[in-house]
């Protein structure tokens, strides 16, 4: 799904332009501009380039990279909010704990 073009005026299109030349990746994104849709977007970039982008930018505004959502909780060291909220949060400390115990049992059994 792609979001909603940003309106913007002549004066915007010249920061945007500036943003360009100096290769800032703040410049990507769609924009409306006198009924024209302008799309700023990295060419050739991979899948994993577009990903860390996305959960950059997710991290950066507070929401869940999984979902979206507004994550409530903040990490007590770092006063940041987590990656994931509440929900998804769980699911990925049950992931790793299942990844770990096979090889727990299997290190018993072999003694």
């Amino acid at each position: 799904m792609t979001p909603k073009p940003v309106k913007v005026t002549a004066n915007d299109l010249t920061s945007l332009e500036k943003n360009l030349k100096n290769k800032s990746d703040d410049s990507i994104g769609n924009y409306l501009f006198n009924g024209y849709r302008i799309q700023v977007s990295k060419y050739n970039q991979s899948a994993t380039e577009r990903i860390r982008a996305f959960a950059k930018r997710r991290r950066e505004q507070g929401l869940c990279v999984a979902c979206g959502t507004k994550v409530k909780r903040t990490n007590p060291k770092t006063g940041q909010p987590y990656k994931y909220c509440d929900f998804h949060h769980d699911l990925a400390l049950q992931k790793r704990k299942s990844l770990k115990a096979p090889a727990a049992t299997k290190a018993k059994k072999k003694k």
